[in-house]
């Protein structure tokens, strides 16, 4: 599925686009941060490239990177190759700016249940700047930006359900006293984007 273009009066330029992506990847990268900070886990890819990272010491961009490279097959697959590119420079971009925020930011102690909220705020608002310029950060955002252009099925809640299911999966890894307070963090991010991309408005594709 490719999707249809909005009228030529209702696209981004491209200094939107580039603004915009910029934007969303400042914003997740400082949630990833936050998350980091507290050990806490987070749905997605970004969940899984952070239990790669708490497991084996490799930083959060390249493994970020890593774990989205299968579903760039499926976003060029049901999503069209513009929805693909946009989604790999997102994931890149976010990788780079994690990296390179590092030394900027030395966060000190964070409260784990307001970095879970706001971490979790951060990259739903990130994430709704990439669906509002069709484009995404991979992994289970494009099944769920799929299922709701296909079956009208709210991007939120389907990905609330996929990122409650990666957190009570991870148990086995983390303790279940970070798992609860990760499960705070997916609610704030997937409610921010059932409240904000609903189909009939904003359309990612």
């Amino acid at each position: 599925m490719t999707g249809t273009d909005p009228s030529p009066g209702l696209r981004h330029s491209p200094i939107e686009d580039v603004l915009a992506f910029l934007s969303a990847a400042i914003l997740a990268a400082l949630g990833i941060a936050l998350f980091e900070r507290a050990g806490l886990m987070t749905g997605g890819t970004a969940g899984l490239a952070l239990l790669v990272t708490y497991r084996f010491g490799l930083p959060f961009g390249a493994a970020f990177v890593l774990v989205n490279l299968p579903f760039f097959a499926l976003a060029l697959w049901r999503m069209g190759w513009r929805f693909t590119v946009k989604t790999a420079v997102a994931v890149v971009l976010l990788a780079a700016v994690a990296e390179f925020q590092r030394p900027l930011l030395p966060l000190g102690v964070v409260h784990p249940a307001w970095a879970a909220l706001v971490g979790g705020l951060l990259l739903g608002i990130a994430l709704l700047i990439l669906f509002r310029h069709r484009g995404s950060l991979g992994g289970f955002n494009v099944l769920v930006l799929y299922l709701q252009e296909r079956f009208g099925w709210r991007a939120g809640w389907v990905q609330l359900a996929m990122d409650a299911a990666i957190l009570l999966l991870s148990l086995g890894v983390v303790a279940p006293s970070i798992v609860a307070l990760s499960l705070i963090g997916a609610a704030a991010l997937n409610v921010t984007l059932a409240v904000n991309h609903r189909p009939g408005r904003y359309m990612a594709v």
